[in-house]
């Protein structure tokens, strides 16, 4: 018989005494990753090897702390890189719907729009103020007035060789008239009807020669008014490049080692220069004459820039196309961006251009570009998480095409499906150069590797995260150095060696493994944050072991519903479970439920029925569609067992229902196939299985007994339902043993096995097994190559021998039973 594990061995105890620190005051605190190894060297061998495509996929469980982990490194990692350049758009006046972008050293774009702004502010005083002098009046009207004395001095001429010849040049409010003078005086025009026709047609030849004189004059007029235009404008010109230069060209001097910056101001004073006469119109008519409307309602609504504005902008819309739009500063950034995008949709991503509704159209211009998290992480790292990537729309191809041009091309995702094409803003595209770090649980990793191609090619670095942490000396003093950390950073009370020493404990039970440590540093974290609230609601200066436990108890009772009702029901005997006695073919069976995050053990009722058959083994659960193909599978293994143990010189000649009793869900998972294998050997051999033992573990084809999951959750559920009905000494679990360092029972458990009253068996092989469940030996094959008599595995095999020989005399034709011969 096996005997059942000593207390000792049911859980893992950590003994204060052996830290060498009193609390975790005494401790560094500057402990960020544990145990993370793999990740941390793939981490940085994808931050430090420069090549494309070296982006990297951070996978994992989560809870593990991957994000946080991940910002961490790269921010230690671009702490010591170079900061990247600011990044402006300006307007680009030889095509205004294709804006230029401009790239300043760190800190350099801020002082290029306060620069530019100052400039503007300027030019508005200066400008005005230019035309509205002294000098440019009295400039303007010795134009004016050379051109009127001009086309005056041609007209007194006309009108003096006019009188000499007897003629009047007369202006009316119609235009210019000749009439005939006589003695000095205008001859009227009924003497002029009474003239004889000889004297009126002389006459009337003079006027029309000096008529034609007269259209030659004023045919003249228009060339003098452009030519005064022109020289006007020259004025303008002559008097705004005054003006402009003296202001442009301390700018000049300031950006000389930016070419683009020169050209961008070069551009500037000319289309300055060019629109000359919108400042004209602007002194004439007062400060912000004519230049209302829509574009100056936009400018009012564009002044938030996100939080790029650094100097206000100056009033009237016209001077907005002379602007720096800076959508990437990084004057107060040291060393390398990173950029942690919670949103990555594909705006949020490459940028967009906003539009304002303006007169029930859209309006927009070169200020009302919006930066991308590719922009602000240019130069540097941009971490996004894989399912929110993967949920936006077109957000996951906007970033592979980003990678692949190695460009960032603001545009809308309409426009860059070639879905819509409407007149808008096509801002200049600006290069590429960031790091990726997608982070996300391994499904997706798995998912995208396998369906897009591109994976391969763009996220060359796989940084997979462990759930599980070695244990060792080492790893325990780090652990506890994380510990510390957490409990800095949350502004908690000081844990004690007992607190950390319950901690581990809790750790090892979150893997259930007494070689591992858990990585899920989320959970951790809530532990030590409610340990301190309830340390706190009794006014401790400390957190204690008691502090802890009491957060891990609120936790599970807060929980525990389900687990509660499914204890209700059976204590009420609504589902039945035996505890005491023994029954053939029926076996407590123990499952693993999980609900949120939660997890508890619940006994299951396992019936067997065998008869005369044709050697096929039924899953009742698998032909009423409940049962998954896991367990399908186990079941089909007790087919190999039976076939390999007991068919080798008769066939297998039974028929057998196996059942899970009062099962209404779906089961799944084959870690119940030991039990049931024992419920069928019960059922052949006719021999009684005690109801005080559950088992769990699932069997191969060879009767050896595998490791299954949730075995200390399993163990409790059987254990709470004998507590409940009363412990009577000769109840128990039966487990793989090779589950043995996954136990971290609950301390109740382990308190009533070091009593004697509740017991945990190691089982290696259904033999084994069998024998505890009977308490019949199981019997190996003599020489004889037959099970001794009285042994389960000889009435098992008596049992099989004599369905053969029914079935065989069923099939003879008289019914007479077989020879000797044929029972070889």
């Amino acid at each position: 018989m096996i005997d059942p594990l000593p207390a000792d061995a049911l859980r893992k105890r950590f003994d204060p005494s052996e830290f060498d620190f009193e609390t975790t005051e005494d401790l560094p605190a500057d402990t960020e990753v544990v145990g993370q190894d793999r990740a941390v060297e793939a981490l940085d061998f994808g931050m430090s090897i420069d090549a494309e495509g070296y982006n990297v996929f951070a996978l994992g469980p989560t809870g593990t702390g991957r994000r946080e982990l991940v910002q961490h490194l790269l921010e230690e990692q671009a702490a010591g890189e170079e900061t990247p350049p600011d990044l402006c758009y300006v307007n680009n006046f030889d095509d205004e719907r294709e804006p230029r972008a401009l790239r300043l050293s760190a800190g350099r774009g801020c002082e290029l729009k306060e620069d530019v702004d100052a400039l503007i502010e300027e030019l508005q005083t200066a400008l005005p103020g230019t035309f509205e002098s002294e000098e440019y009046r009295s400039r303007r009207e010795m134009i004016q007035e050379e051109v009127q004395e001009g086309q005056e001095a041609a007209l007194e001429d006309l009108q003096e060789q006019a009188r000499e010849d007897g003629i009047a040049l007369i202006r009316t409010p119609q235009g210019f008239v000749f009439t005939p003078l006589q003695d000095g005086e205008v001859v009227p025009p009924e003497e002029v009807e009474s003239m004889p026709d000889a004297e009126r047609e002389q006459v009337q030849q003079k006027i029309e020669g000096y008529q034609e004189a007269l259209q030659d004059i004023l045919q003249k007029v228009p060339d003098h008014q452009r030519e005064a235009r022109r020289r006007i404008e020259a004025l303008n010109e002559e008097m705004a490049t005054l003006v402009v230069d003296d202001l442009i060209d301390d700018l000049r001097d300031a950006y000389a080692d930016s070419e683009d910056v020169l050209s961008f101001l070069d551009s500037v004073r000319d289309d300055i220069i060019e629109n000359v006469d919108v400042f004209v119109q602007s002194a004439q008519q007062g400060p912000s004459s004519g230049m209302q409307g829509p574009q100056q309602m936009m400018q009012q609504q564009g002044q938030q820039d996100g939080g790029q504005q650094a100097a206000r902008a100056p009033d009237g819309a016209f001077w907005r196309r002379y602007r720096v739009n800076l959508i990437v500063d990084h004057e107060d950034t040291e060393g390398a961006p990173v950029v942690y995008e919670d949103n990555p949709n594909y705006q949020n991503l490459v940028g967009q251009v906003e539009q304002i509704a303006q007169m029930g159209a859209l309006v927009t211009d070169f200020n009302l570009i919006r930066p991308g998290a590719l922009h602000e992480a240019n130069g540097g790292y941009l971490i996004v998480e894989a399912r929110q990537l993967l949920t936006q729309p077109y957000a996951w191809e906007g970033l592979k095409r980003a990678l692949q041009n190695d460009e960032i091309q603001i545009e809308s995702p309409g426009q860059a499906l070639g879905l819509i094409r409407t007149l808008t803003l096509e801002p200049e595209a600006v290069p590429l150069d960031v790091k990726i770090v997608v982070v996300g649980e391994r499904m997706l990793y798995y998912l995208l590797d396998a369906l897009d191609p591109d994976m391969d090619r763009l996220f060359k670095v796989t940084a997979d995260f462990d759930d599980q942490i070695d244990r060792g000396e080492a790893q325990e003093d780090a652990y506890a150095d994380l510990l510390a950390t957490t409990i800095d950073e949350n502004d908690l009370r000081p844990f004690d060696r007992s607190a950390v020493a319950r901690v581990f404990e809790h750790s090892l039970r979150m893997v259930s493994d007494t070689e591992k440590l858990s990585a899920e540093v989320d959970a951790i974290r809530d532990l030590v944050v409610e340990a301190d609230h309830w340390a706190r609601d009794e006014g401790a200066d400390a957190v204690t072991d008691a502090h802890v436990q009491r957060a891990i108890d609120a936790q599970i009772y807060r929980a525990d519903r389900l687990r509660d009702r499914v204890q209700e029901s059976i204590e009420r005997e609504k589902l039945y479970i035996d505890t005491t006695g023994a029954t053939v073919g029926q076996i407590n069976g123990l499952s693993y439920l999980k609900v949120g995050g939660f997890s508890f053990g619940k006994p299951n009722r396992i019936t067997a029925r065998v008869r005369l058959g044709e050697g096929d083994i039924v899953d009742i659960e698998r032909e009423a569609a409940l049962g998954g193909p896991l367990h399908s599978k186990g079941v089909l293994i007790l087919s190999g067992f039976l076939e390999g143990r007991f068919a080798q010189r008769h066939p297998l000649s039974l028929s057998a229902r196996l059942v899970f009793e009062q099962s209404y869900g779906g089961i799944d998972g084959d870690s119940a196939s030991s039990a049931e294998l024992y419920a069928l050997l019960s059922a052949l051999a006719e021999v009684p299985l005690k109801q005080t033992l559950a088992v769990t573990g699932s069997v191969n084809q060879r009767g050896m007994v595998q490791p299954i999951g949730g075995v200390n959750e399993k163990i409790e559920g059987f254990f709470d339902v004998c507590e409940e009905r009363g412990l009577t000494g000769d109840q128990g679990v039966l487990i793989p043993a090779a589950n043995v360092d996954n136990l971290m029972l609950r301390p109740d458990v382990v308190a009533a096995v070091e009593a004697d009253d509740f017991h945990v068996y190691p089982v290696e092989t259904i033999d084994q097994g069998i024998a505890l469940l009977t308490g019949v030996e199981a019997g190996t094959r003599d020489e004889q190559d037959g099970f001794p008599d009285g042994t389960m595995n000889g009435k098992v095999e008596a049992r099989l021998r004599e369905f053969a020989d029914r079935r065989r005399q069923f099939a003879r034709p008289n019914g007479t039973p077989p020879s000797s011969t044929e029972d070889m």
